[in-house]
């Protein structure tokens, strides 16, 4: 017996059975908090479908209906039409702002403030300005959207672009996450005494990282290219579905290693 106790008392205590492991209350309390965070992302899917593109379809679509001003046009009605205004440059300045550059210019005219405007490029236009240059300034509902001289145009940051490719994909990363918040907490809820496979680590994390980058890769490609929005939806969970088939035949092979004379040997 005295043998047997310093042998126990030498050794590891041994580990009780289900210890390490969450309480059934506390698994239940965050799968509530999984499932409360999965409605605030379906209200962001919501809000990216129903409001936020169809505002932003409709005003970019009003920009490219809109028509030049006509010569006895009030100011009210200035602000539904484009409106060429002659105005002189002051000075254009490029700033860094650390990891992008800001191209500004300002101009003037016969109102005593002068008038700031961004780009998001160098080209093809600020490039070639310089203070006492005259430009042609288009502006739309009280901005100026593009700046032109002897012919050559460049749109400025205030310029409507078509851009719903983005949202879409913005709604969508939001729906996927909505979803899987759902799952992983509603599993959590039901069977809070085994939920390994539905908890941030390993995979819970894995398929977040993997929806996010399909998403942005996706939305980003689409607008670039120029697909039509109603695209990106079925083809963000289709892309991240094959991406995550093709990670789980490819890193187990990676993984797996030959079994040679060595490690013959050591068995």
């Amino acid at each position: 017996m005295a043998v047997r106790a310093m042998a126990h008392s030498t050794g590891r205590p041994a580990k009780k059975d289900g210890a390490g492991r969450q309480s059934p209350g506390r698994t239940r309390f965050g799968g509530a908090l999984l499932i409360l965070l999965s409605l605030m992302f379906a209200v962001l899917c919501y809000l990216a479908f129903a409001v936020w593109l169809p505002s932003e379809g409709a005003h970019y679509r009003d920009y490219q209906a809109a028509e030049s001003c006509p010569a006895r046009a009030t100011a009210r009605a200035r602000e539904d039409c484009l409106s060429t205004p002659r105005l002189t440059v002051a000075r254009t300045a490029i700033e860094d702002t650390g990891k992008t550059h800001k191209y500004e210019v300002t101009l003037k005219d016969e109102d005593p403030r002068p008038v700031v405007v961004d780009f998001e490029d160098p080209g093809p236009l600020f490039e070639r300005l310089k203070a006492g240059d005259h430009v042609t300034a288009t502006v739309w509902h009280r901005d100026i959207v593009v700046l032109d001289k002897s012919g050559v145009r460049q749109n400025t940051d205030e310029a409507p672009r078509d851009s719903l490719q983005l949202v879409a994909a913005y709604g969508t990363l939001a729906g996927l996450f909505a979803a899987q918040a759902m799952v992983f907490g509603a599993v959590r809820l039901v069977r809070p005494g085994s939920y390994k496979l539905f908890a941030w680590n390993p995979y819970g994390g894995w398929m977040f990282a993997i929806i996010l980058v399909t998403g942005l890769v996706v939305g980003v490609g689409a607008r670039f290219i120029g697909i039509p929005w109603w695209y990106v939806p079925p083809a963000v969970p289709v892309v991240a579905y094959l991406f995550t088939w093709w990670a789980g035949l490819t890193y187990p092979r990676l993984r797996r290693r030959p079994r040679g004379p060595s490690a013959t040997a050591q068995q």
